[in-house]
């Protein structure tokens, strides 16, 4: 599903060149569940953007699903974000003055989703992700915890197969943490597939894969628990 071939990409302010990710190869196959962790500074989030088809490659490839990003438009690269990913943030991005069921429509509105069939998938992931009874509460009625899940049924309304969670418990206390992971479990067990971008060891052996990236390098691979 997602393959990365000798990726590298150099970021270049006038006269200083910065490479951030080095001859990166990984494959991650269809509902695997994998944390590709990592000091700050080492590519990790780099490494979240290329596959989140939000920042091109400067050399190598990364195909999502049998498409090259590299040799896509920005409105294909829009296209597959939107269809083939599901994205969840440290901060929770969700709009202060809409409650909780408007914040996870308001995808679907912009996909044109008729009001029927996206206040269904809004009530259907938000039940998914224990929110059946906190619909009509605005997020500053919600817990740090609550907020998160709000924004995980964000990223699920589009049912994408690839769920990018970006240092998703970097906000949340150690309960609400464990309660996030435990629900990116059962989103692995109900087929999607997902990559777990963090700096906590901890976090990372709570996935099934653990891939460590050092210096835009991949250091080491290994089942969790190995």
């Amino acid at each position: 599903m997602i393959q990365i071939k000798n990726l590298s990409k150099v970021y270049q302010t006038g006269s200083t060149m910065l490479q951030v990710l080095k001859e990166v190869s990984l494959h991650i196959r269809p509902q695997e569940f994998v944390a590709i962790i990592g000091p700050s500074g080492s590519g990790k989030s780099t490494l979240m953007n290329m596959i989140g088809c939000l920042d091109t490659p400067t050399s190598g490839s990364v195909i999502i699903d049998n498409h090259s990003t590299s040799s896509l438009s920005e409105d294909e690269l829009a296209e597959i974000r939107n269809s083939k990913i599901g994205f969840i943030f440290q901060s929770f991005n969700l709009l202060s003055k809409l409650n909780a069921l408007e914040n996870v429509e308001l995808p679907l509105i912009y996909r044109g989703v008729n009001t029927n069939e996206r206040r269904q998938k809004a009530v259907k992931f938000l039940t998914l992700v224990g929110l059946d009874d906190r619909m009509d509460h605005l997020p500053s009625q919600l817990s740090g915890g609550q907020q998160q899940r709000v924004a995980v049924a964000r990223a699920l309304a589009g049912e994408p197969p690839i769920i990018l969670a970006d240092e998703p418990t970097g906000a949340l206390d150690s309960k609400s943490g464990k309660e996030l992971i435990s629900i990116l479990h059962r989103l692995n067990e109900l087929g999607h597939t997902i990559v777990l971008i963090t700096h906590d060891l901890d976090i990372a052996k709570q996935a099934k894969r653990v891939v460590r990236i050092h210096d835009g390098m991949i250091v080491s691979d290994t089942k969790a628990g190995d």
